[in-house]
């Protein structure tokens, strides 16, 4: 499956930023960076994709912890005690607690000690599993295929969201030149003002009227200038620079955006796809391993031990250091075969689980493809709208500079108000930034196809040139 998942873009944005290169330095603290350059330092910076990737090497660890299971366990032991060694007949059932007695029975019971010790080592192999370390190893290279598609998918989100941000930035940064644009002119139109009302040529409110739509665009200005400040703020935080300035560089955004959508993908190839992919696959994974996991198991097994008491078979004791070191030694070798046959029900209902959570998992899938289709076209139908948007906000802004020229000529010639003038640099000053968001909005529309398509490289490229 990770096959499929490799060939797809992971994520449109951060693609484009790994290949702008990982070497490279952020900018210091103030310098304009392009949306590609962006996108690049949150592919670098963001706390979110640093935890994805150390889920994605944690994952890989435990491909090579499955890996083990192949592999012979040897295990060496060394035990002194000192204890008595009355003994008796008779059966006690397996348990933690009471110590097992090896030898015959004695007529007299004493409550005297001695030393005793045990040295030993065991060697075990599973030569055969019937495919149940293959099923675990196929289990964790399933999983770590999920955590690579969920990296994929932080990343995608992240890039989604340093786009809209710097987008943002963007559309504030041109709303703040078109409101200092029209305080300018205002500024302009009161000093006029102010020279026709010395000079006695038109009454005084006119100058106070002039004096108050300026202050009242200064205001404008202000907020204009917050809402560009913060938008920067929040790019920062994207970019995982919370709290430095940031600037931006409009660069291919202030030009005309393509005349053609780009990207063809399917949305099957699309990071949240993909995500649902791997969660399939571990699901068919699991299912798989119990489907082994409920089969004999064989085992190879060779020890070699030795014991040592102070408890002679006469009933004596050694005393002294007697036992202290193993006396006499053994060595085995054999195999074990083992079968819970009673484990048969619990593991087919735990298959049975497994199957119903890929089905959850499957039909998971087909809703993210339905909503990807969804977001297709309905971004197709955005472009569309946003493209002749485009194309009308021209005659919109010609007209309104027009009528702002021709508002203040009536105003000089005693036939227009203040308020026809300030109303005309208020339509002139929409007009502005409605033009100036216009082609942005098609560039935003054309983001929103990439996003959906899941291949934004190519457009990160146009916009930064």
């Amino acid at each position: 499956m990770y096959k499929t998942l490799a060939k797809t873009v992971f994520c449109g944005a951060l693609v484009a930023a790994a290949s702008l290169g990982q070497e490279r330095v952020p900018p210091p603290p103030g310098e304009a960076v392009t949306l590609e350059e962006a996108a690049a330092f949150a592919a670098k910076n963001y706390p979110a994709i640093r935890a994805s990737l150390a889920d994605v090497a944690a994952a890989g660890g435990g491909i090579d912890l499955a890996r083990t299971a192949y592999l012979p366990r040897a295990d060496l032991l060394l035990g002194f005690n000192r204890a008595t060694r009355n003994n008796v007949f008779g059966l006690i059932l397996p348990n933690g607690v009471i110590p097992a007695i090896s030898g015959p029975v004695q007529d007299e019971s004493t409550y005297t000690s001695t030393f005793g010790s045990a040295a030993g080592a065991l060697l075990s192999w599973e030569p055969l599993d019937f495919g149940l370390r293959k099923a675990n190893v196929q289990l964790a290279e399933a999983m770590k295929d999920r955590a690579r598609a969920r990296q994929a998918v932080t990343e995608y989100q992240v890039s989604l969201a340093v786009v809209d941000a710097y987008l943002s930035a963007v559309a504030n940064q041109q709303a703040v030149a078109a409101a200092k644009a029209t305080v300018e002119r205002m500024r302009v139109f009161s000093d006029s003002v102010a020279v026709l009302v010395k000079n006695e040529l038109r009454p005084g409110a006119d100058h106070s009227r002039a004096r108050a739509e300026l202050a009242r665009d200064q205001t404008e200005l202000i907020r204009a200038e917050e809402q560009a400040e913060a938008a920067r703020a929040t790019l920062a935080e994207w970019m995982g620079r919370a709290g430095e300035t940031v600037e931006v560089r409009a660069a291919g955004l202030a030009g005309e955006p393509p005349a053609k959508a780009a990207g063809s993908n399917s949305v099957e190839v699309h990071p949240l796809a993909q995500a649902q992919e791997a969660e399939i696959a571990v699901a068919e994974a699991k299912r798989r391993t119990l489907d082994k996991e409920w089969r004999p198991k064989l085992a190879v097994q060779s020890a070699l031990y030795g014991r040592g008491t102070g408890a002679s078979l006469d009933g004596t004791f050694g005393g002294g250091a007697h036992g202290l070191a193993p006396s006499e030694a053994n060595w085995a070798v054999g195999f074990n075969i083992s079968l819970n046959i009673l484990d048969y029900k619990q593991n087919r209902v735990r298959r049975r689980i497994e199957t119903h959570r890929k089905e959850s998992e499957e039909a998971n899938k087909d809703r993210v493809v339905q909503e990807l289709k969804g977001q297709v076209a309905r971004a197709r139908i955005a472009i569309d709208a946003a493209r002749r948007v485009a194309q009308n906000t021209p005659i919109e802004l010609d007209a309104a500079s027009t009528l702002e020229t021709q508002a203040q000529a009536r105003y000089r010639a005693g036939l227009g108000t203040v308020v026809e003038v300030a109303e005309a640099q208020g339509l002139l000053r929409q007009a502005e930034v409605g033009n100036a968001l216009a082609r942005l909005g098609v560039w935003r529309a054309l983001f929103s196809l990439a996003a959906a398509q899941g291949e934004m490289e190519e457009l990160l490229t146009l916009s930064s040139r």
